[in-house]
Protein backbone atom coordinates (compact mmCIF):
# COMPACT_ATOMS: atom_id res chain seq x y z
CA UNK A 1 0.00 0.00 0.00
CA UNK A 2 2.53 2.67 0.97
CA UNK A 3 4.23 1.78 -2.46
CA UNK A 4 1.26 2.89 -4.44
CA UNK A 5 1.01 5.89 -2.17
CA UNK A 6 4.64 6.68 -3.29
CA UNK A 7 3.78 6.12 -6.80
CA UNK A 8 0.87 7.88 -6.75
CA UNK A 9 2.58 11.00 -5.08
CA UNK A 10 5.58 10.74 -8.32
CA UNK A 11 3.07 9.95 -11.15
CA UNK A 12 0.84 13.25 -9.95
CA UNK A 13 2.73 15.47 -8.63
CA UNK A 14 0.48 15.78 -5.23
CA UNK A 15 0.86 15.70 -2.02
CA UNK A 16 -0.53 12.86 -0.04
CA UNK A 17 -1.33 12.85 4.01
CA UNK A 18 -1.62 9.93 5.97
CA UNK A 19 -2.83 9.49 9.72
CA UNK A 20 -0.07 6.25 10.12
CA UNK A 21 0.87 5.28 13.77
CA UNK A 22 3.41 2.56 12.40
CA UNK A 23 6.80 5.92 13.06
CA UNK A 24 8.93 3.76 11.05
CA UNK A 25 6.80 2.55 8.29
CA UNK A 26 6.23 6.80 7.71
CA UNK A 27 10.13 7.64 8.14
CA UNK A 28 10.92 4.77 5.48
CA UNK A 29 8.56 5.83 3.33
CA UNK A 30 7.88 9.56 3.94
CA UNK A 31 9.62 12.46 2.94
CA UNK A 32 7.90 14.68 5.94
CA UNK A 33 6.76 13.43 9.13
CA UNK A 34 4.60 15.22 11.21
CA UNK A 35 3.98 13.34 15.00
CA UNK A 36 1.88 14.51 17.28
CA UNK A 37 0.85 13.54 20.86
CA UNK A 38 -1.55 14.35 23.21
CA UNK A 39 -2.91 16.83 20.55
CA UNK A 40 -0.14 18.86 20.40
CA UNK A 41 2.05 18.82 16.66
CA UNK A 42 5.89 17.61 17.28
CA UNK A 43 8.70 16.97 14.74
CA UNK A 44 10.90 14.20 14.99
CA UNK A 45 13.99 14.67 13.13
CA UNK A 46 15.66 11.65 11.37
CA UNK A 47 18.06 9.65 13.99
CA UNK A 48 21.82 10.23 13.73
CA UNK A 49 24.34 7.61 14.74
CA UNK A 50 27.29 8.58 17.48
CA UNK A 51 30.48 7.41 16.38
CA UNK A 52 33.96 7.19 18.38
CA UNK A 53 35.38 9.44 15.58
CA UNK A 54 32.69 12.33 16.94
CA UNK A 55 33.42 11.89 20.32
CA UNK A 56 37.18 12.04 19.53
CA UNK A 57 37.17 14.69 17.12
CA UNK A 58 34.61 16.64 20.07
CA UNK A 59 37.50 15.80 21.99
CA UNK A 60 40.58 17.18 20.33
CA UNK A 61 38.36 20.53 19.64
CA UNK A 62 37.72 21.24 23.26
CA UNK A 63 40.81 19.74 24.44
CA UNK A 64 38.28 17.58 26.91
CA UNK A 65 39.93 13.68 26.47
CA UNK A 66 38.62 12.12 29.57
CA UNK A 67 39.14 8.22 29.30
CA UNK A 68 35.17 8.10 29.61
CA UNK A 69 34.83 9.14 26.22
CA UNK A 70 37.62 8.77 24.37
CA UNK A 71 40.01 5.44 25.86
CA UNK A 72 37.73 2.80 24.43
CA UNK A 73 39.51 0.38 26.38
CA UNK A 74 39.26 1.39 29.86
CA UNK A 75 35.76 2.58 29.16
CA UNK A 76 35.15 -1.10 28.08
CA UNK A 77 36.76 -2.45 31.36
CA UNK A 78 35.59 0.18 34.15
CA UNK A 79 33.10 2.03 32.78
CA UNK A 80 29.66 1.53 34.41
CA UNK A 81 28.08 2.08 30.94
CA UNK A 82 30.70 -0.85 29.47
CA UNK A 83 31.74 1.85 26.45
CA UNK A 84 32.56 5.30 25.44
CA UNK A 85 30.45 7.93 26.01
CA UNK A 86 29.22 11.68 24.11
CA UNK A 87 30.76 14.58 26.03
CA UNK A 88 27.14 16.21 27.05
CA UNK A 89 28.37 19.33 25.36
CA UNK A 90 28.91 17.03 21.59
CA UNK A 91 24.93 15.80 22.47
CA UNK A 92 24.31 19.30 23.14
CA UNK A 93 26.29 20.84 19.94
CA UNK A 94 24.21 18.32 17.54
CA UNK A 95 20.98 20.51 17.77
CA UNK A 96 21.48 23.29 15.35
CA UNK A 97 22.34 20.45 12.76
CA UNK A 98 19.06 17.97 13.87
CA UNK A 99 17.19 21.36 13.87
CA UNK A 100 18.03 22.13 10.11
CA UNK A 101 16.63 18.42 9.61
CA UNK A 102 13.07 18.81 11.02
CA UNK A 103 12.52 21.96 9.51
CA UNK A 104 13.33 24.38 6.70
CA UNK A 105 12.91 28.00 7.00
CA UNK A 106 13.06 29.97 3.64
CA UNK A 107 14.15 33.31 3.43
CA UNK A 108 16.46 34.20 5.70
CA UNK A 109 20.13 35.82 5.82
CA UNK A 110 20.65 34.36 9.34
CA UNK A 111 19.50 31.88 11.90
CA UNK A 112 21.47 33.04 15.61
CA UNK A 113 21.19 30.60 18.64
CA UNK A 114 20.62 33.05 21.16
CA UNK A 115 20.38 30.83 24.27
CA UNK A 116 18.79 28.10 26.85
CA UNK A 117 16.27 27.85 29.10
CA UNK A 118 15.11 24.72 31.23
CA UNK A 119 18.50 22.60 30.10
CA UNK A 120 18.57 19.49 31.80
CA UNK A 121 21.41 16.48 30.72
CA UNK A 122 19.02 13.10 31.32
CA UNK A 123 21.17 10.61 30.25
CA UNK A 124 24.42 9.67 28.74
CA UNK A 125 25.18 8.96 25.25
CA UNK A 126 26.68 5.73 24.62
CA UNK A 127 28.94 5.18 21.74
CA UNK A 128 26.96 3.44 18.34
CA UNK A 129 23.39 4.98 20.05
CA UNK A 130 21.34 6.47 17.69
CA UNK A 131 19.67 10.01 18.82
CA UNK A 132 16.53 11.39 17.43
CA UNK A 133 15.28 15.41 17.78
CA UNK A 134 12.01 16.04 19.02
CA UNK A 135 10.78 19.22 19.17
CA UNK A 136 7.45 21.66 19.77
CA UNK A 137 7.25 25.16 19.19
CA UNK A 138 7.13 26.70 22.71
CA UNK A 139 6.60 30.19 22.30
CA UNK A 140 6.97 33.35 18.74
CA UNK A 141 7.82 36.85 18.98
CA UNK A 142 8.09 39.40 16.39
CA UNK A 143 11.15 41.76 16.92
CA UNK A 144 10.94 44.38 14.35
CA UNK A 145 11.40 42.18 11.30
CA UNK A 146 13.26 39.45 13.38
CA UNK A 147 11.47 35.97 14.47
CA UNK A 148 12.42 34.84 17.83
CA UNK A 149 11.12 31.40 18.71
CA UNK A 150 11.05 29.38 21.90
CA UNK A 151 11.48 25.64 21.09
CA UNK A 152 10.95 23.43 23.54
CA UNK A 153 13.17 20.06 22.88
CA UNK A 154 14.65 16.73 23.52
CA UNK A 155 16.97 14.67 22.58
CA UNK A 156 16.04 10.96 22.68
CA UNK A 157 18.14 8.16 22.43
CA UNK A 158 16.48 4.99 21.06
CA UNK A 159 15.32 2.13 23.14
CA UNK A 160 15.71 4.84 26.39
CA UNK A 161 12.77 6.31 28.30
CA UNK A 162 14.55 8.98 29.53
CA UNK A 163 16.39 11.57 27.23
CA UNK A 164 19.82 12.72 26.72
CA UNK A 165 18.92 15.91 26.79
CA UNK A 166 16.22 18.53 26.72
CA UNK A 167 15.18 22.49 27.61
CA UNK A 168 14.08 25.39 25.57
CA UNK A 169 16.17 27.07 22.99
CA UNK A 170 15.43 30.14 21.33
CA UNK A 171 16.78 31.18 17.72
CA UNK A 172 16.95 34.44 16.19
CA UNK A 173 15.89 34.49 12.30
CA UNK A 174 17.01 37.32 10.67
CA UNK A 175 14.41 37.39 7.13
CA UNK A 176 15.60 39.08 3.73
Amino acid sequence: VMQDFVRINKEYKISILLNIHHVDLALKYCDRVIGIRAGEIVFDGPASTITQEQIDLFADATLDHQWIHVDTDRAAKESPYGCTIAHGYLTLSLLPYMWAQVLEVRNISMLVNYGMDKMRFGKPVKVGSRVRLVVSLDSIENLRGICKAGVKFKIEIEGERKPALEGIATFLYYFK
